[in-house]
Formats: structure tokens, C-alpha cells, sequence
């Protein structure tokens, strides 16, 4: 981002506000805008009519314009950048303002706002747009006078990039945007505007560095924990994560929102941890004398138990926000600052310090003991296909292929995220803090928009799908080649299944007794689509649907009432883990049992 923004080729030419918002946004590396237009945003979209440079999205609907700005910026490392009108417009935006907030991913939200005279009147579709989104942002404002606006943008970009990442909200009244003023041609610089975080400002100290160092060195049982401040913090991040892991002969494990940080054919990577996490990758957490987590905020799906959390291991915890360390668990050294900075600095004093890789030889010898248990594999049940099929096929097909797949929310997310393999950062999209249904679709479109000639595919499932079905027009008229795989069981799976285990198989409104034809309503859009019921189509369905040249829908019937294991249930710790519904692994003898380990006592 330049320091100088030059509103127009002349500095004395008058700009109105809306133009010069425009230009602003430009000026900082602006070239995609996802919105819809509405009555308080009129004078904004006339400008933008005007305006070559800016590529506008027009999306469906105000939360899958948030949503596909969060694909965008989640894809390409920049920042996401949203049109609403007031009212109806900012109000329809705190899902997905949610979801990026919990997700730590970089949006710009403009919403329109009534004029200034109306302000406070009730007038039509005036609406709090600060007080509606005070708790779903970083950082909001209203622009006051339209000679604030350069300023005012700068800085709302600078808080939605800069130390933890998330979204921002500018709220500008439509007189203001309408308002003519003689640009002058700078604009403070960011630096000036918005105090720089304490992890951009400096490195942790040095004796805290070699303190950590010093730990890797010594452990026997290490094992690191990376999350998608990984991502967010860049490929260059990544690889120095990747070369600490290999320098310290560890296994290496990664949060649902971590994924491909850490290629996942490296023989260290031992899958994702958590509720849904391979069964090597919860007992190593819990067997370890180290932790280091890397971008990760110990998430409780993540932690299950507390008081039952890593309960040997001293942790090492490096993150950007001071206000995440030590908030859930105790840290033994705390390094604060941007994980590809720390990294190079433990990577440099590594160098001077050479691990042995014997030292973790018998850690390494009782994680392949777990390895075994093959805690992904499944039964087939064909003519039927079962979902973890349907996700083992498409992480087939998609082997080597780059893509990027987005998700929905629930069983098939779960599933996605064991089966499918990244090998790189930015290629996984998926609502993890939120859990946000409907996520998914607009997501994808967002990726695609700032990939146009990569495969993006979306997994959802028959539920989340329909809460933002309307995007498939938006896929069709901006022509995106987006795939949809529905894994379609009939009913919402993850509720389904809570309510079978949990709550005494009541299954209280969790079918969908009135799903539509998803061929035909695809085909009403525009787009390609087809249903497969059968084990013996699965492999040429999902064949058709990637190679399909423009956007298509696969509807896969999946066995309805198959569970997602390995599952650490509600109240449990990482050594307690289901494998099925009424298989457990007992960490004690290292056997699998029918009971809950301690059910006897």
C-alpha cells in the first residue's frame, strides 16, 4: 500500500465523496468489489458505473456478499472488499461479518447509510450500522465529512490487515457520498494513522527465543500444532513452519482452519487434530512433553477437556494477538509477533543447535503403533455409496489438481477435511470459529472470481446448500466454473448425529422432509448437474462434474444415518476417543473396547 494516494491526475479536480472513496480503495490495491445496490448506496454504485478499474460482483444476497469476499481474501491473501446499501443491506452482513471476525479474515464491509439530516429519524431503511456490527468487527466508523474519507478508508484497511487480521465496517451517509470536494493529493501515511502491533513492532526477546529453542532441542515426545494464522500470516510462514518441523524430527499436526499449511504427503504430518481428528493426531497432543503451537488459538473443539489438555507438555505458543496467549491455556514461553518472522528466528538459532533424529525415534515408533489402527478406513456398503467414499473419491480425483475446495458446514466438513489432502496454503475454505451453514457456495465463487482458471469445488451437504442457493445465479452470470458436490443424506447430519448419540436418538426437526430436486433447480440456474445414487457411477459422476466447462452440481445420495468418526465426544479429553458408535479406543491397554475408557470405574 503506498503511503501517498493521488485522487485524481489533477489534485484540484473536485471528487465526490463516493468517487473518492473509489479511488481510495484503488489506491490501496483495490480491483474486486462483492454487493448489492440499494437506495442509501445509489450514489457509490453511479461512481462505480464509471470506474474501469474496479471489477464489481453482483452476489444475491447481503451475507454471501461477505462470504465471497472471505473466499477471495481466504484464496489470495488480500483483502475482501464488500457494497451494501443501509438497513436491510448492513443488517444482512452480520453472519458473515461473524464468520470472518471468528476466522480472522481480512473484509472491508461499506454499507450506505440514510442521510445525515435523516439520521436518528426513523427514516426509511435507516438502521444502527454501527451498533449492529460493533461485535461482529475489529474496527467501525461512520464518515462524518467527506474530507475524511481518504483517511478513514486508509486506516479501516490498515486494521482489517494488520496484526490479527479481520473485518472492518465504514458506514457513509448517501449526502455524503453525493457531497464535491477539491482531493487533496496525499493522504497520511498508515503508519501514522494506526499504531503498528507489538509483533510488527519488534521480535519476541532473544532470551525467550533461545529459551524455546532449548525446549525443542530436549523434548522426546514434541509435536507441533500449527492454525490458520499460519495461512494468514503467508506461504512464507508456511515454509518456515514446514522447515522447524523437519529441523526438529517431530510430528506435525494442524487445525481444521490450519489445513495445508503443512504439505499433507509429508510422512511428519499425522493429520488434523481435534473433535474429528485422526486418532495419532489427538493421542500425540495428549502423550506429549512439547507443544508447539504456531497461529492457533486452542479452540475448545480442539482442546475438548481441559483440565485433560496435554497434560505433560510444556507448550510454546507463537501468535500475533498478545490477547490469545495464555487466554485458554497456561504457556510456558509466549512469542509473540508475525509467525513467519518468529519462525525464521527459531529456524536461525536451530541451526546452530542440530537435533538428532534419534532422539524422537521411540515417540515416532508408538505414533505409527496409532497410525495402524487406520482410524480413517470404512466400510463400503455398496450399491449405496457412504460419504467417506464420496470424499475418498473426490480426494482422488482432485490428487494433484491444485484445487481449491471450499465447505458448508457440518458431517461434510468433517469428512472434507479428513479425506481431502492440501499441499499448500489458500486452497482450503471453510467456516471454522462460526460455523456458518450456507459459507460454502458464495465462498467458492469468491475464490473463483480471484482464480479464474483454477478448479474450485464446493462440499456441502443437503441442508447448508439451500441457506444460500440463490448464489448459483450469481455463479452463472459472472460465468464461474464452480463445482458443487452435495453429500446428500436427507437430513441435517451433524444434528442428526448429536441427537443420536446424545440425546437418546430424539431426532427433534433435523430431517428435511422437503428437499427440491437439486438437478432440476440447478438446471433452472444455468448450470450443469447430475444425481448419482449408486457406488458402481460414483467414480465417471464425479469425473462429469470436474470436467464440466462451466458451473455444475453433483447430488451424491449418501447413506443417510452413517456417523463421522473418529469423534472425541462433548466433555471428553484427546484420549478418548470414539472409532464408531460403539467402539472406543482405550489408551491404557491400546485396545479397542465397547465402552467408554473409565466406564467401569
Amino acid at each position: 500500500m503506498p503511503d501517498n494516494i493521488m485522487l485524481a491526475s489533477d489534485p484540484h479536480t473536485p471528487l465526490s465523496g463516493a468517487q473518492m472513496l473509489l479511488q481510495t480503495l484503488i489506491a490501496c490495491g483495490v480491483d474486486t468489489i462483492f454487493g448489492y445496490p440499494g437506495g442509501a448506496v445509489l450514489p457509490l454504485y453511479d461512481a462505480l458505473y464509471l470506474e474501469p478499474r474496479l471489477r464489481h460482483v453482483l452476489v444475491r444476497h447481503e451475507q454471501a456478499a461477505v462470504h465471497a469476499a472471505q473466499g477471495y481474501a481466504r484464496s489470495t491473501g488480500r483483502l475482501g472488499v464488500v457494497i451494501v446499501t443501509s438497513g436491510p443491506g448492513i443488517a444482512n452482513t452480520t453472519s458473515g461479518l461473524l464468520d470472518a471476525l471468528s476466522d480472522s479474515i481480512p473484509v472491508l464491509c461499506i454499507s450506505g447509510q440514510v442521510a445525515t439530516t435523516a439520521i436518528g429519524t426513523n427514516a426509511f431503511q435507516e438502521c444502527d450500522a454501527l451498533g449492529i456490527s460493533r461485535t461482529v468487527t475489529k474496527w467501525n466508523g461512520q464518515i462524518g465529512h467527506v474530507s475524511t474519507i481518504p483517511d478513514t478508508v486508509r486506516h479501516a484497511v490498515a486494521q482489517a490487515t494488520t496484526g490479527r487480521p479481520g473485518p472492518v465496517l465504514i458506514d457513509i451517509p448517501k449526502d455524503i457520498q453525493g457531497q464535491v470536494f477539491v482531493a487533496h493529493p496525499t493522504s497520511a501515511p498508515v503508519a501514522e494513522t494506526l499504531p503498528l502491533s507489538e509483533g510488527q513492532q519488534r521480535l519476541p526477546a532473544t532470551a525467550l527465543i533461545r529459551e524455546a529453542v532449548q525446549m525443542i532441542a530436549t523434548s522426546r515426545q514434541p509435536i507441533f500444532y500449527g492454525g490458520g494464522g499460519l495461512i494468514n500470516s503467508g506461504r512464507d510462514a508456511c515454509t518456515q513452519f514446514a522447515d522447524l518441523v523437519h529441523k526438529s524430527h517431530a510430528p506435525c499436526t494442524l487445525t481444521l482452519m490450519g489445513l495445508g499449511a503443512f504439505p499433507a504427503s509429508d510422512p511428519q504430518w499425522i493429520g488434523m487434530l481435534g473433535m474429528h481428528g485422526t486418532l495419532e493426531a489427538n493421542l500425540a497432543m495428549h502423550e506429549a512433553d512439547l507443544v508447539v503451537c504456531v497461529g492457533a488459538r486452542f479452540d475448545d473443539r480442539v482442546t475438548g477437556r481441559l483440565q485433560d489438555f496435554c497434560p505433560r507438555a510444556h507448550i510454546i505458543h507463537i501468535d500475533i494477538d498478545p490477547s490469545s496467549v495464555g487466554k485458554v491455556v497456561k504457556t510456558k514461553v509466549a512469542l509473540v509477533g508475525d509467525c513467519a518472522q518468529v519462525l525464521a528466528v527459531l529456524n536461525a538459532e536451530l541451526e546452530l543447535m542440530p537435533i538428532e533424529s534419534a532422539r524422537t525415534t521411540k515417540w515416532w515408533k508408538q505414533i505409527n503403533q496409532w497410525r495402524n489402527e487406520n482410524s480413517l478406513g470404512f466400510t463400503s456398503s455398496a450399491p449405496n455409496i457412504v460419504p467417506q467414499q464420496l470424499m475418498q473419491t473426490l480426494a482422488d480425483h482432485l490428487e494433484g489438481s491444485d484445487a481449491i475446495v471450499s465447505t458448508d458446514v457440518g458431517q461434510h466438513q468433517m469428512w472434507a477435511a479428513q479425506y481431502l489432502r492440501f499441499e499448500a496454503p489458500h486452497r482450503w475454505l471453510t467456516s471454522g470459529g462460526a460455523g456458518t451453514m450456507g459459507y460454502g457456495l458464495p465462498a467458492a465463487i469468491g475464490a473463483q472470481i480471484a482464480h479464474p482458471d483454477k478448479l474450485v469445488v464446493c462440499v456441502s451437504g443437503d441442508a447448508s446448500i439451500l441457506m444460500n442457493i440463490q448464489e448459483m445465479a450469481t455463479a452463472a452470470q459472472h460465468r464461474c466454473p464452480v463445482k458443487v458436490v452435495i453429500s446428500n443424506n436427507g437430513c441435517m447430519g451433524m444434528v442428526r448425529q448429536w441427537q443420536e448419540l446424545h440425546h437418546g436418538a430424539r431426532y427433534s426437526h433435523s430431517y428435511n422432509e422437503a428437499l427440491p430436486d437439486f438437478v432440476a433447480l440447478a438446471k433452472a440456474f444455468g448450470w450443469g448437474a447430475r444425481r448419482v445414487v449408486l457406488a458402481s457411477e460414483l467414480d465417471e459422476a464425479i469425473a462429469e462434474c470436474l470436467s464440466w466447462s462451466g458451473p455444475f452440481l453433483l447430488d451424491v445420495a449418501v447413506e443417510q444415518l452413517e456417523n463421522c468418526f473418529p469423534m472425541i465426544p462433548g466433555g471428553r479429553g484427546h484420549h478418548e476417543i470414539m472409532l464408531s458408535k460403539n467402539r472406543w479406543y482405550d489408551r491404557r491397554t491400546g485396545t479397542i473396547v465397547s465402552n467408554p475408557p473409565g466406564a467401569e470405574s
